[in-house]
């Protein structure tokens, strides 16, 4: 669950939801910004499904009541954490087995950075898993399977920076996350490697360089949970009877 606490309420985005609006992004990528069209379908199913394994956990949020918000992407206990890891990169796997590569390999460098036997066992299998596929591939190309990578870890960042900030925000008030802007994928027309998007209007962000053939209109699915209808009812039952709705966004090139 991504968690955005406001005055009265936290705004809550389910992550399935935000990796669709990730995977509008790579729809519209220019097709000149690419360094082969070989396996883009492949990419465009692993952003779009990578975070699979969040789809029916975040229907019923956990509280976290050592700091009275509900838990989200960054504090969930991380035993459950690698099981849902495990569970989304399986489905994926179904699907296509280079989109389980990539998504299995955005995983590991998440976890990899934990100290605790829970992590060790998730990066271990994954490990395994990655080059179980690989000896599977025809011709697995290292480099372009590194770029398509960074396109998965790009379009993440951008669609969280969407769903993690306030509408508007300015440069300054970024969530920490976005201190040093957004990595682009490393491509040589690019005129610059970071990217700093300008919120400057409700439904509009603005950002320079532009990798995108047009304007690319994008919505955020999301909860608005009242918190005093959690203090009565508690988490789950307030987030189930809280409507969804709709926040209508444009990307567009910096004027």
């Amino acid at each position: 669950m991504i968690v955005r606490e406001e005055k009265d309420h936290f705004i809550m985005i389910e992550q399935d939801n935000h990796a669709i609006v990730s995977g509008e992004l790579i729809k519209h990528w220019k097709k000149e910004l690419l360094l082969s069209n070989t396996l883009m379908n492949s990419v465009n199913t692993a952003i779009t499904l990578h975070d699979y394994g969040w789809k029916y956990f975040d229907k019923q949020p956990v509280w976290n009541d050592q700091i009275n918000v509900p838990y989200d992407f960054t504090n969930y206990p991380l035993a459950p954490k690698t099981i849902i890891y495990t569970h989304g990169i399986n489905e994926v796997e179904k699907e296509d087995t280079y989109a389980a590569l990539l998504c299995s390999t955005h995983y590991t460098k998440f976890i990899i950075q934990e100290s605790s036997s829970y992590a060790e066992s998730f990066v271990e299998q994954e490990r395994r898993r990655q080059k179980k596929i690989i000896q599977s591939l025809n011709n697995f190309d290292k480099n372009l399977f590194d770029f398509h990578y960074e396109l998965l870890k790009f379009t993440d960042s951008l669609s969280l920076f969407f769903c993690i900030n306030r509408p508007g925000v300015k440069k300054d008030e970024y969530h920490f996350f976005f201190k040093n802007g957004i990595a682009l994928p490393s491509i040589d027309k690019m005129k610059s490697q970071i990217l700093w998007p300008e919120w400057k209007a409700d439904n509009t962000i603005y950002i320079d360089p532009f990798p995108y053939e047009a304007e690319v209109p994008l919505k955020i699915k999301q909860k608005r949970v009242v918190k005093n209808l959690i203090k009565k009812n508690g988490i789950v039952n307030s987030y189930e009877k809280t409507p969804y709705e709709i926040v209508d966004l444009k990307l567009s090139p910096k004027k």
